[in-house]
């Protein structure tokens, strides 16, 4: 029987080896893609994705504090404003032993009886002796607040942003101790200050509320648990205590529905959006009294209460719109507030040095640290 054989040609159609050619090329495509995703992964889980730091030209011990995009630093006779690069951006001498605060656009400064307003350009717009020594000042963007006399006798201050003087009281702090004050309301026509009666038999912590400039519209007795801080967001003056966080409307009156126990935590820091709740960040106990060993954070948000707990003992955090910034030694963290999963990037820091302290975000974006007695400025990972 004679023997056959079949032959198969190698000569495929143009149009077959087209189609090949696509399968291969879609094929690689798909393996380049898997593999970037992977390294992405690994990267973002190993925290090895990299971050700029800038060493600044002032020291941990200037009373460093961020202001709007810039930095903030008194050098024991002048007050000097750096952007986060560190160049100098303008220097107020106000003397020797002076203090400030800031909000994101002026600033108040006091030495003795001594009181400096201050714009964000460094130019004084008031610069006068008060009455008496100053005890500690506030500042908005409209208003200045400054607590002046003896501590159990003093008398509060409203002056516009040019000096002009709006209101006095005196009166409702008599025997009182004032620890705080701050304008809230859209255009700041409302203060709050928080008072405390050292003469009683039992400790009590007063939360007064002001109209600027016509009437008291409000006085709250908090109790014996200390009150430490007052933010005003979505209408509502939340006033946290060493045991719970309370509620009340601009008048003072509260809101009996929305108390939340926050005891065995301490406020740390908020965002607040121009419109809607604020998130607030929440840091155990321990990190108000000197512990430097935070690991764990709480966010509240509406009727949210979140638990994030960190992948390392941590020295300070803070939240800028929704995402939650946290700092350990040698690593900043990061995590949205919507999801409880950190990524790490190491700290390119000089000499390898160790984050000591945590002065506060800028609004451009940027965290203050102190390594030691230097200062940095570390851009924030988005």
């Amino acid at each position: 029987m004679p023997r056959t054989s079949t032959r198969f040609s190698n000569n495929a159609s143009p149009e077959k080896k087209l189609r090949a050619q696509i399968q291969s090329w879609l094929i690689l495509i798909v393996i380049i893609a898997l593999i970037a995703l992977g390294i992405y992964f690994l990267r973002s889980r190993s925290g090895t994705r990299e971050i700029d730091a800038t060493l600044l030209p002032c020291t941990a011990s200037q009373e460093v504090t961020p202001f709007g995009e810039n930095i903030l630093y008194y050098d024991n006779s002048s007050l000097q404003c750096i952007s986060p690069t560190g160049s100098s951006l303008w220097s107020l001498p106000v003397g020797a032993n002076a203090h400030f605060s800031a909000s994101d656009s002026n600033i108040v400064v006091w030495s003795g009886a001594r009181l400096f307003i201050v714009n964000k350009s460094g130019t004084p717009t008031y610069n006068e002796n008060q009455i008496a020594e100053v005890q500690f000042a506030r500042i908005s963007d409209k208003y200045c607040a400054a607590v002046v006399g003896e501590d159990t006798a003093p008398t509060l201050v409203i002056r516009a942003l040019d000096g002009t003087s709006i209101d006095e009281e005196s009166e409702a702090y008599n025997g009182l101790m004032l620890i705080d004050c701050g304008f809230y309301g859209e255009a700041d026509q409302y203060l709050w200050t928080l008072a405390m009666d050292i003469y009683g038999t039992a400790i009590n912590t007063i939360l007064n509320t002001f109209q600027v400039g016509k009437m008291n519209t409000g006085i709250v007795s908090l109790g014996e648990f200390l009150a430490y801080k007052v933010i005003f967001e979505n209408n509502q003056l939340r006033v946290f205590t060493t045991q719970q966080m309370y509620s009340y409307d601009y008048k003072g009156v509260q809101n009996l529905s929305d108390t939340r126990l926050v005891y065995g935590w301490y406020y740390l820091d908020s965002y607040i959006p121009e419109r809607g709740s604020a998130y607030i960040l929440l840091a155990p106990n321990a990190l108000a009294t000197g512990s430097q060993d935070m690991r764990e954070l709480r966010v509240l948000y509406d009727s949210v209460d979140r638990r994030y707990t960190l992948p390392k003992a941590c020295i300070g955090a803070a939240i800028q719109g929704k995402n939650l910034y946290a700092l350990a030694s040698d690593y900043l963290y990061r995590a949205d507030v919507d999801k409880q999963s950190f990524y790490g990037y190491k700290l390119p820091l000089n000499d390898n040095s160790l984050v000591t302290s945590f002065y506060g975000l800028t609004t451009g974006g940027k965290a203050i640290v102190a390594c030691g007695s230097s200062v940095y400025s570390i851009t924030l990972p988005k």
